[in-house]
């Protein structure tokens, strides 16, 4: 199960593993936490679209449908409304009703209700940045950290279905130094123009801890058709695919995630987010078993993520 802030998210983070994972014959679900909204129509071509602008909610669950269908997902929608991204000095407050508005108790009950009920044996969410500072992408963060830690417990949320502990969580890693660094060093070599240059010398992202890398370079293409289907939100002339299509494949063949908690055994580095599990009645068999501790618990202090949520608005 992967949980995302907005639709979208799901196929520029993780899309190729998920492609794997479904074609293995895996059962891969996404939530995504909003329905993207607020969100700005980014593609040039359409920014003046009457249909689009007369119902972007409509083509924003369109476009979710129409990548699900190429890369093969279940899907849910957690039935939050998007935050957007406050802008301006000050920044004005969040949105009322909004995601990132929403009482920590009723956004984890929502979480809580379906990971119990799609019983994921590995969750994939953000770290405790969010990936960039976006309020519903911290948020997601939150609110799936909270539901990972009380999905397993009885006494938590008991009208929301049976005790399901997901036993291994990740978060996805794939805007690193290391793969930007190896891409634009490719690209230097063989004379082709990159923007990386230029993204290195101001990068600013914190090192994290790489642990699992999931080989999928034959699924590059679904990632970059789904991505494609969301048409509002991707540029096909842009930058994201400025890079010719074989070097990446060529140059980072995976897509990566750092290890964050594990009920099941660890043997690091990964390059499969099941490792450890054993079979399925296996895993089944721990994710419902009481007073589970984990041998893996890299858990930042929540208090992080929240204060960094409070800097994304004037709220």
């Amino acid at each position: 199960m992967t949980v995302h802030a907005h639709p979208d998210d799901e196929s520029s983070k993780g899309a190729a593993t998920m492609a794997k994972y479904v074609r293995d014959g895996e059962h891969v679900f996404v939530v995504s936490c909003t329905g993207g909204e607020r969100g700005d129509v980014l593609n040039p071509k359409l920014q003046d679209d009457p249909h689009i602008l007369r119902d972007i909610v409509q083509v924003r669950r369109d476009e979710l449908a129409a990548a699900q269908a190429i890369v093969g997902f279940d899907h849910t929608w957690l039935g939050f409304v998007d935050s957007g991204l406050p802008e301006g000095d000050p920044l004005p407050p969040l949105p009322a009703g909004c995601f990132a508005a929403e009482p920590i108790e009723v956004t984890t009950e929502a979480l809580v209700r379906v990971i119990r009920e799609a019983r994921p044996h590995v969750l994939v969410t953000y770290d405790e940045t969010g990936g960039y500072p976006h309020p519903d992408h911290v948020n997601c963060h939150i609110v799936s950290m909270s539901a990972f830690a009380v999905a397993g417990d009885p006494d938590a949320y008991p009208h929301a279905g049976e005790p399901w502990q997901p036993l291994k969580l990740y978060y996805v890693q794939n805007t690193h130094r290391e793969r930007i660094q190896r891409l634009y060093d490719l690209m230097v070599e063989r004379g082709i123009e990159s923007d990386y240059g230029e993204c290195l010398k101001n990068w600013k992202r914190p090192q994290r801890d790489v642990t699992t890398r999931v080989p999928c370079a034959e699924y590059f293409d679904i990632r970059d058709r789904a991505l494609l289907a969301h048409a509002t939100q991707v540029d096909p002339d842009g930058s994201w695919f400025d890079t010719p299509r074989d070097l990446v494949r060529e140059g980072w063949p995976t897509e990566d995630y750092e290890l964050v908690v594990s009920y099941a055994p660890v043997h690091l580095p990964e390059d499969d987010l099941f490792a450890g599990l054993g079979s399925v009645e296996e895993a089944d068999a721990l994710a419902v078993k009481r007073g589970l501790e984990p041998v893996r618990d890299l858990r930042p202090d929540p208090q992080g993520a929240l204060d960094l949520l409070a800097t994304t608005s004037g709220s």
